[in-house]
């Protein structure tokens, strides 16, 4: 089977029939080359409904959990994005087609490598690959209408929020180490409101404002 026909099938079998009905979501992820961000190991799992390893103790998130974590983030084309863990890239690509620009950071030098070494043989435009503690965000850049955290901390990094502008969103998975709660919370006036999105199971967010180190 051709690799776009099985990401149609994934996105059917996987996404919409478990209630993720976002069409801008869905066609990004049609249209995003999954199988070019898996290590080759990997290549015949590409499509599978599952998280798998990548390099430095990390994983490019299941299918399931990339649709709904960027449906939450609730996209627009105009929105600039502060995407906090790039990993692989994958979910980097997928926001790159659905907003205006997107702001990556990887603490991983050679994540972040790897990552934008693949989006731009993509052709993936409006991104910007840094390295760094992401716990942190990156104020120069700020304020983001949105942001993505792809790591879990006990409690939402400050700095996120004070880098959210007023009427932003941040979706992340939120909670101890291997038992985590996906929220998405809101910015309105100085004030958070968060919504919850059922449970998920993350690698931590390492940083000055997350983990202090692998626990």
């Amino acid at each position: 089977m051709h690799w776009s026909d099985q990401r149609r099938r994934m996105v059917d079998d996987q996404l919409r029939r478990r209630g993720i009905t976002d069409s801008r979501v869905l066609a990004a992820m049609v249209d995003v080359p999954r199988e070019r961000f898996v290590p080759p190991e990997q290549i015949d799992r590409a499509c599978a409904d599952r998280a798998l390893p990548i390099a430095c103790e990390q994983t490019i998130s299941q299918p399931l959990i990339v649709a709904l974590m960027t449906e939450a983030l609730q996209l627009s084309d105009q929105y600039r994005v502060l995407e906090i863990g790039t990993g692989s890239g994958y979910q980097t690509a997928v926001l790159s087609r659905l907003a205006a620009e997107v702001t990556t950071i990887e603490r991983h030098s050679e994540l972040s490598r790897s990552a934008e070494k693949i989006l731009r043989e993509l052709g993936c435009e409006k991104i910007t690959c840094l390295v760094g503690d992401g716990s942190l965000g990156w104020p120069d850049g700020a304020p983001y209408d949105r942001i993505m955290v792809t790591a879990a901390a006990e409690q939402v990094p400050p700095a996120l929020i004070a880098q959210l502008t007023d009427g932003g969103r941040l979706v992340m998975p939120v909670g101890p180490y291997g038992d985590q709660m996906l929220q998405a919370i809101d910015k309105h006036a100085g004030r958070t409101q968060v919504t919850t999105h059922g449970r998920c199971r993350f690698v931590p967010l390492i940083g000055e404002q997350g983990w202090p180190g692998e626990p």
